[in-house]
């Protein structure tokens, strides 16, 4: 049986008081993710993560049953190699939002407005040399860059500058080793130097100059997180001997799937933003599932929208996906399961650590109904998908990191 893995990113949330005290899931009009959950079993995700929240290439990378702990890839490695950047032995890689930060660098916008173009920043940086170790830089969409640190006595072994999804006015972090050995202190002190260097090449730049005439926020620091250097993951057919396809708009979820060995399939118009062509992604799965034993769909916007606040658009969004994914109940021979890789809370504005809803639906006409009872497939008494309803799901709690061995259970 084939297996279509759709990832909604960011999909749960909390309850909020200005929508009657539900969920975004919870309020929007979606008859088809109704009709899965009502027709196949649900369960809560408990997400897998080892810092203080979730993050979007942790989640991933558990959710195809990989521990970051294990591997080491942190989201440099993913978006470096997501720009086009070749990264070599002895990198360090890293990702970098340009944020907006004042005068003592506190932070005043961790995306400078969702900046779109950083094109003469980075070429006011790219190439330069400090300590002998030079920077080399990249665009990684909007606000997003890639930063690779090349030279000698490198380390991954370093803290992250930004601070995440701190509350607003919490200072930018100082970079530190994270062991005791000479080359993270070198990394950590030659990186803070090239962060200090930019902060002042961005005050007096043209750009920001004109950003600030227009009334946005200056692109005025680089938080960078997620330093990782150049390993081999084993692949996702040589884990599980299934050949798989990755569909996703945006860089990092095309990074991951290729990391994993993954096949890319593009899609015109899917871009990640809430305007990406939903339509042709499903097209593009029910097409793939003719050649691959796997699909991954991944879709962005739910996670952007909540960690804008816009608790609103989310629950459109949301029903817009669940427009267009009609499109797929016409399958057969295929295991659907519908997930996130973690939840979004709308009113904190950063990933959070509430549990995931699952769907898991036997596309009709596959097997008998009651093969469907000896798998545990029977439909369980959950009539909606939501983050409460799910939660009297037959599925249960699965941890994220044990989910792959159960898809792969059920798909048999």
């Amino acid at each position: 049986m084939k297996i279509l893995l759709i990832i909604i990113d960011g999909l749960g949330d909390e309850s909020i008081p200005q929508l009657g005290n539900k969920t975004p899931l919870e309020v929007a009009y979606t008859p088809n993710l109704d009709f899965l959950a009502k027709n196949g079993i649900c369960g809560l995700v408990e997400p897998t993560f080892h810092t203080a929240i979730p993050t979007s290439e942790e989640s991933h990378l558990a959710l195809f049953g990989y521990d970051a702990r294990a591997y080491r890839i942190r989201r440099g490695i993913f978006t470096v190699l997501g720009t086009g950047m070749k990264i070599k032995a002895g990198d360090v890689a890293l990702r970098g939002n340009f944020g907006t930060v004042d005068e003592n660098k506190n932070m005043i916008d961790r995306r400078a407005g969702r900046i779109k173009n950083t094109q003469p920043l980075i070429e006011s940086l790219n190439g330069m040399v400090i300590d002998g170790v030079k920077f080399l830089l990249k665009p990684a969409g909007e606000h997003r860059v890639g930063i690779i640190l090349r030279g000698r006595n490198l380390s991954s072994q370093i803290s992250d500058g930004d601070p995440h999804y701190g509350k607003l006015g919490k200072r930018a972090k100082k970079i530190i080793p994270l062991d005791k050995s000479y080359q993270a202190k070198f990394t950590a002190k030659v990186l803070s130097k090239f962060l200090e260097k930019a902060h002042q090449v961005f005050k007096d730049h043209p750009l920001n100059k004109k950003r600030k005439k227009t009334g946005l926020p200056p692109a005025n620091y680089i938080l960078v997180r997620g330093a990782s250097s150049l390993q081999r993951i084993p692949g996702f057919q040589e884990k599980y001997k299934l050949k798989a396809c990755c569909i996703a708009g945006k860089i990092l979820y095309q990074q991951i799937g290729k990391i994993l060995g993954m096949d890319l399939i593009r899609v015109k118009g899917a871009n990640g933003l809430t305007t990406t062509n939903l339509k042709g992604k499903f097209e593009a799965a029910k097409r793939s599932l003719k050649k691959y034993d796997f699909v991954f769909l991944h879709i962005k916007a739910t996670d952007s929208l909540a960690e804008d606040g816009n608790f609103i658009g989310k629950k459109k969004f949301i029903e817009k996906i669940d427009k267009d994914l009609k499109s797929i109940l016409n399958l057969k021979n295929t295991l659907i399961v519908i997930t996130a890789d973690h939840s979004t809370c709308s009113l904190l504005k950063r990933h959070c650590k509430k549990l995931i809803p699952i769907l898991v639906y036997n596309a009709k006409g596959d097997i008998s109904s009651k093969a469907r009872y000896k798998k545990g497939l029977k439909s369980d008494k959950v009539s909606e998908f939501s983050e409460k309803a799910c939660e009297k799901g037959k599925l249960g709690k699965i941890k994220q990191i044990n989910l792959m061995p159960k898809i792969l259970l059920y798909s048999k």
